[in-house]
């Protein structure tokens, strides 16, 4: 069985003491889990703390973004040794934001994936198609050029130490969220692409569901056979309602 993973996803947000105000409710509230995986994705200035505040509990934490390369005249990037300096577990690639706001491509994404596997941290690979994209019946060709990229990459046995996250643009800070159904629909898909590659891995693959989620809708979207989980942005920043998801996928 799947151990379900809810990942936070801070974005550009957070403050050191609002950080320790919502980390400590947080460690307490999600105390008792044991079938749901809790973690954190936060800014790059507050990976010392966020360390300092959860080493030795049950919350782990990554970032949100990598570099694809070692090390180098590459201003503003981080690499992968610097997050492992921080003993990061996770860290996001291909995140919605980074392919629209900054122009990342899917081989931009699997050379970020590669890297971030090779330095030993779990990559959590976003995938996900815009409205536009949608409504045009594209979303089944979208997704598989995403994901594919990366098998083609590193193959299929690779995926086996990463997380997917189905993110569906449209539904990411709009308020929409898919359907129980619709994202469930994708999340086969997925599974299926994998599958007619390498049956095991899929059937042992996590993949969340990333789009709008909250405490009111995630027991009805977890509760999908292939839904493992959340990747949760603003609902990640107030400690009840991040740990209401994390119940809910407990349950």
């Amino acid at each position: 069985m799947r151990l379900k993973l809810v990942a936070g996803n801070w974005k550009m947000h957070g403050g050191i003491e609002r950080n320790r105000d919502l980390l400590s409710i947080v460690i307490s509230g999600t105390a008792g889990l044991q079938k749901t995986a809790c973690a954190v994705c936060v800014p790059y200035p507050y990976l010392s703390q966020v360390q300092s505040l959860l080493k030795n509990t049950h919350v782990s934490w990554g970032a949100q973004n990598i570099s694809q390369h070692d090390m180098g005249a590459y201003t503003g990037e981080v690499s992968a040794d610097m997050l492992t300096d921080f003993c990061c577990y996770y860290v996001i690639v291909g995140h919605s934001e980074r392919r629209t706001l900054y122009g990342e491509n899917s081989r931009t994404v699997s050379l970020k994936f590669k890297v971030a596997q090779d330095a030993g941290l779990v990559p959590i690979l976003c995938v996900g198609e815009t409205l536009e994209q949608r409504e045009a019946g594209f979303t089944e060709q979208v997704v598989r050029e995403q994901l594919d990229a990366v098998i083609g990459l590193v193959g299929v046995d690779a995926l086996a130490r990463s997380v997917l996250a189905y993110e569906p643009i449209w539904a990411i800070g709009t308020g929409k969220t898919a359907t129980p159904q619709q994202a469930q629909d994708v999340h086969v898909f997925i599974r299926n692409i994998v599958a007619s590659y390498n049956v095991k891995v899929a059937a042992e693959l996590r993949i969340l569901y990333g789009g709008s989620v909250k405490a009111s809708n995630a027991a009805e979207l977890f509760a999908m056979l292939d839904i493992d989980g959340g990747l949760i942005g603003g609902a990640s920043l107030v400690a009840e309602e991040f740990i209401s998801i994390c119940l809910a996928a407990q349950n």
